[in-house]
């Protein structure tokens, strides 16, 4: 937000916004959201915390591997949703997104990267397992051509499956320029 503060009212993309905080969290701050995800169920939640804010999010349902964006957004945001994009699809994907990002508009993404020093979570799903393993670094490669203002790589502990376990992630914010 310190990058493109809602001074107007900035078109953002959410991708995976699973049960809406982020995207309600950004239309509560003055930003006109957008946000996909694959599971009707959680997007059921969305719309309800949406409501209760007294917020308009623009919810639909789709599949970050086969969407292909028609309109521009200032901001394109994803959190923890990149590994189920298979390896085949991650260029045309991404490609879309850089595409479809205004000009001087940023990216934020990060991604789950696979360490072999760090085992594989105990709650990790089969549709992760397929889609492939990011590296690290490979989804800074995506954005050469773009100006950094953060590329990071993070190790943290999570006990999301009541089982204390570590994960990685590759953290960007990009802008086009």
């Amino acid at each position: 937000m310190r990058i493109k503060p809602p001074i107007t009212p900035y078109k953002v993309l959410d991708i995976g916004c699973g049960e809406g905080k982020d995207a309600v969290f950004l239309a509560k701050n003055g930003y006109e959201v957008t946000a996909f995800d694959i599971s009707e169920h959680g997007l059921s939640k969305a719309r309800e915390l949406a409501d209760h804010c007294g917020v308009e999010v623009d919810f639909f349902r789709a599949d970050i591997g086969d969407i292909r964006l028609k309109t521009d957004f200032d901001i394109i945001f994803s959190s923890g949703v990149f590994h189920y994009i298979p390896q085949e699809k991650r260029s045309n994907v991404i490609e879309n997104l850089k595409a479809h990002t205004t000009s001087n508009g940023i990216n934020v993404i990060n991604v789950f990267v696979r360490k072999p020093f760090i085992p594989l979570p105990p709650d990790l799903e089969e549709s992760e397992l397929t889609a492939g393993d990011w590296k690290s670094g490979e989804l800074f490669m995506y954005y050469h051509d773009w100006l950094f203002h953060k590329n990071e790589e993070r190790i943290f502990d999570c006990n999301s499956s009541g089982i204390p376990h570590k994960h990685c992630m590759d953290v960007m914010i990009t802008e086009k320029i």
